[in-house]
């Protein structure tokens, strides 16, 4: 098993790009970025701040020590921040889809499912965002209503969750839903009814006129626009619907539940370039401009990263049918077995999420036991946590860690550059996702 090392944050480049240039950031927005992605929401500026705090031992910190050799190591505290922060909501992905396999998922089989929009309407979601609710809504009655009419079954319950995305490829605003659904339905007489693979076009024609319905009722759309939409060859709306997956499969259940509950960022695809902090973002080859990165100005790169921090009390996952709350909490007070299909021995489903241990959480992402020291094999445990600011100081100065707090730093004006808007080729010592 590898050594656990502590990570250190300001090594990351999306750490140091958001220290360097929150500040012109939020200095240049009013006049750069207001028309476009509307007034600067508080929300972002709080999430920048707290994201520069997490894993800084100076705002804190846990002694891990080993009795039998006296060896200890500093575990800062984190953010705990949701959908931004890689590290924090890597851990609740982590929690989540383990939670999700063990307690939720019904032992039947699911599909995978994507529901996005055309490139017209994206800008909508973004300045209303309210509609976000909205898309989640349609997306639950859309797939609701096929499941049902496939089994001739208008009353029956399906099971799924759905969490919803803004970020596309390579960080446009790009909403569309994930969705987990199982295959089939629970019907009146307790008997679960497996259904059949919708086709992918019913499933596309059906969002398509939902989301239209919706526009126009709220008259965000025209009728002529619409009439348009309707008559191109290609939609703009895409639907994807992946392959039956078996309850027996655990390991790809709860990597495609990880994957539908993934961060909108990846750290290791990103890349600060020197001297003047231009941000390569790379992905996956896009054959439509035939390259698997993107280039930012390092400002540009926070418009783009905020356009992805959902506002406060956003519900960016949810349950329906059998896995809605008020269904969950009705089978934990009952016998589950008689009305849906259990595996044999298999508790009631938690009311809460269940806590997983760190030590836990650590060894399922990277594969490395943090209570275990590395030399005698002995475990190690949790003595103190530091939390009084002049300790905090006293024993990083006495270990010689000490470092000023993280701070925004000043806004400041860009270095002249008349080459920096061009697209090029990045430096060559960068590899290749």
């Amino acid at each position: 098993m590898k050594t656990y090392r502590t990570r250190n944050p300001r090594k990351s480049p999306v750490w140091q790009c958001v220290q360097r240039h929150h500040g012109t950031f939020v200095d240049r927005y009013p006049d750069t970025y207001e028309a476009r992605l509307g007034p600067l929401r508080p929300v972002v500026s709080e999430v920048f701040g707290k994201f520069l705090q997490c894993g800084i031992l100076e705002r804190g910190f846990a002694r891990v020590r080993c009795d039998h050799c006296a060896h200890e190591y500093l575990v800062a505290f984190s953010c705990k921040g949701r959908w931004f922060c890689p590290s924090c909501h890597q851990r609740k992905v982590l929690q989540t889809a383990a939670h999700l396999v063990d307690h939720v998922l019904l032992p039947v089989s699911h599909r995978h499912f994507v529901l996005a929009l055309p490139k017209l309407l994206r800008p909508l979601f973004y300045r209303h965002r309210g509609l976000l609710k909205r898309l989640c809504t349609v997306a639950q009655q859309t797939i609701t209503q096929l499941l049902r009419a496939s089994l001739h079954l208008p009353r029956a319950r399906p099971a799924f969750f759905l969490a919803l995305h803004t970020f596309g490829e390579y960080l446009d605003f790009h909403p569309h839903i994930h969705a987990l659904v199982a295959d089939g339905l629970l019907d009146d007489d307790g008997h679960w009814q497996p259904a059949p693979q919708i086709p992918r076009h019913v499933l596309e024609e059906l969002f398509r006129a939902r989301i239209f319905t919706e526009l126009l009722r709220l008259k965000l759309l025209s009728p002529e626009l619409v009439a348009r939409m309707k008559t191109w060859k290609h939609s703009g709306f895409n639907v994807d619907c992946g392959r039956a997956v078996p309850p027996q499969n655990r390991p790809e259940r709860e990597q495609l539940c990880q994957y539908v509950l993934r961060n909108p960022f990846s750290v290791a695809k990103v890349t600060l370039e020197y001297p003047h902090d231009t941000v390569i973002y790379r992905s996956r080859l896009n054959p439509k401009i035939n390259r698997n990165f993107e280039v930012f100005d390092p400002v540009d790169f926070l418009a783009t990263l905020s356009q992805h921090i959902p506002d406060k009390g956003a519900q960016m996952i949810r349950y329906y049918g059998l896995y809605s709350n008020k269904m969950r909490g009705f089978r934990s007070r009952t016998n589950p077995s008689e009305t849906v299909p259990w595996p044999k021995g298999s508790p009631p489903p938690p009311l809460q999420l269940p806590h997983r241990q760190w030590r836990d959480l650590i060894r399922q992402a990277w594969h490395t036991d943090p209570l275990q020291y590395p030399e005698g094999g002995k475990s190690m445990r949790f003595i103190a946590l530091i939390e009084e600011p002049p300790v905090i100081e006293k024993t990083l100065r006495h270990l010689d860690l000490w470092c000023e707090p993280a701070r925004f730093a000043p806004a400041r004006p860009p270095p002249p550059d008349p080459g920096r808007g061009e697209v090029s080729e990045p430096h060559p010592r960068v590899p290749n996702s």
